[in-house]
């Protein structure tokens, strides 16, 4: 049996377990029951202005069990003016802790929506050049190199960068996966160390690697039929020869099947023969392609593929490239379902690739309708680790309609920035 006392909030003290008595926008823990893991903590239940906290022994770290049992009721000895000012100081705290959620709940909504409208612009502007290729070769050429320099440009603006996972179904469907290989090669190149001129032909030869495939059928079982699908390699080249395009991009388009060690099309190149933008980008498709298979089905969440990329098959691709990008992405992407130490349920939204073993992620919280879940920010929070990784199949129901895991999984990114001690917190 759990049972709890109510203790002043002057003898909390690391190791205790505790319970707040208050609503979610009210305090700004990701959850109302834990262990106090840090001064730190203490200090913020105290700026809450709250007069006692329910405290749980028998879940506390053995060094605290020996608390007073009486030291709850130290309340009782406050002079009625005194408790006056603490109610005042309470409601006047939580209003301040509440204002600060909303704000903060306001900020992630304005800049996953930002997210959302320039990877959708990229999707529609990416059909607009399908349409013109065959007609207006020299039209789809600006249009490509429009929607990689906007792109590219706000890349190099923005210093360090985070990996974002976008609203499900965003944009043209039909043109998420060559905006989404474009939009993480440019990320991989940059963390290469790649420079703007290199960028920018890495960008153009992601974006239109599978315009071939406007004349080709989607991969079949026999013979024909898949010596019909590889053609849409020789397709996509000669496109952008008909657009003009340089011939480092017509050679990462080439290579974007090919693999490290011999086993990709339609050369059967290895590592050594490939150039670096060609090893990016036929990791990305990769990638993208194992969260996102064209049929729909058998799709991995991010921490699934990126696991199965280096247990079974990293032979297949540059070490150095791969290396950067499990870096870059993190041990579990964005859009990977996790358990934190705590047990609830959560889904990664962002990686900053400077720090990716703290991801940011949306909570399971049935107090919390879903629409003013939070995103927590582990970096900020060391005693909220992620346990392991989960198939969507393996939550619980309630979890699964509130985090949504993503059908299809596509990112853009967005300018990091240092949480300061309010956006910490939150």
């Amino acid at each position: 049996m759990n049972s709890s006392l109510l203790i002043d909030i002057s003898q909390l003290r690391v190791g205790m377990y505790v319970q707040l008595d208050l609503g979610w926008m009210r305090h700004p823990f990701p959850v109302s029951s834990f262990r106090i893991a840090s001064a730190d903590q203490i200090a913020t239940l105290r700026e809450l202005g709250i007069v006692e906290v329910r405290y749980f022994p028998s879940k506390s770290d053995p060094e605290v069990h020996a608390l007073d049992r009486n030291s709850g009721n130290a309340r009782d000895t406050l002079a009625a003016e005194s408790i006056e000012d603490a109610v005042a100081q309470v409601s006047a705290d939580a209003d301040s802790v509440a204002a600060r959620n909303c704000s903060h709940l306001e900020l992630q909504s304005r800049v996953l929506a930002a997210c959302n409208q320039r990877f959708g612009d990229a999707t529609r502007q990416y059909q607009a050049l399908e349409r013109t290729v065959v007609v207006q070769p020299d039209l789809a050429r600006t249009q490509c190199e429009v929607v990689v320099s906007d792109c590219l440009r706000e890349l190099l603006e923005n210093g360090d960068s985070v990996i974002r996972l976008l609203s499900e179904g965003v944009g043209e469907s039909s043109a998420q996966h060559p905006v989404n290989v474009m939009v993480i090669s440019l990320l991989l190149g940059k963390a290469l160390g790649m420079k703007s001129p290199e960028l920018h032909e890495l960008g153009i030869a992601a974006l239109l690697h599978d315009l071939g495939k406007l004349n080709v059928p989607t991969a079949g079982f026999t013979p024909v039929e898949r010596q019909r699908y590889e053609s849409h390699v020789g397709q996509s080249v000669a496109f952008a020869q008909l657009m003009g395009l340089s011939d480092s991009v017509l050679t990462a388009i080439a290579q974007h099947h090919e693999m490290a060690d011999g086993s990709g099309f339609p050369l059967h190149l290895v590592g050594e023969d490939m150039q670096r933008s060609g090893q990016i980008l036929a990791l990305v498709n990769h990638y993208d392609r194992m969260c996102n298979p064209a049929a729909g089905v058998d799709a991995l969440t991010p921490h699934e593929a990126l696991s199965v990329i280096f247990a079974q098959i990293k032979s297949r691709f540059d070490p150095v490239v791969l290396g950067a990008f499990i870096r870059m992405m993190g041990v579990y992407p964005p859009g990977s379902v996790v358990q934190l130490v705590n047990d609830r349920y959560a889904i990664v939204v962002s990686v900053n690739s400077s720090r990716p073993l703290r991801p940011k992620v949306i909570v399971h919280d049935p107090r919390v309708p879903k629409d003013e879940a939070q995103v927590l920010d582990l970096e900020a929070m060391p005693e909220l680790g992620i346990r392991r990784s989960l198939k969507p199949a393996q939550l619980p129901r309630d979890a699964l309609d509130y985090l949504s895991p993503r059908k299809r999984i596509c990112y853009f990114f967005e300018r990091a920035v240092d949480p300061g001690p309010d956006e910490a917190q939150a």
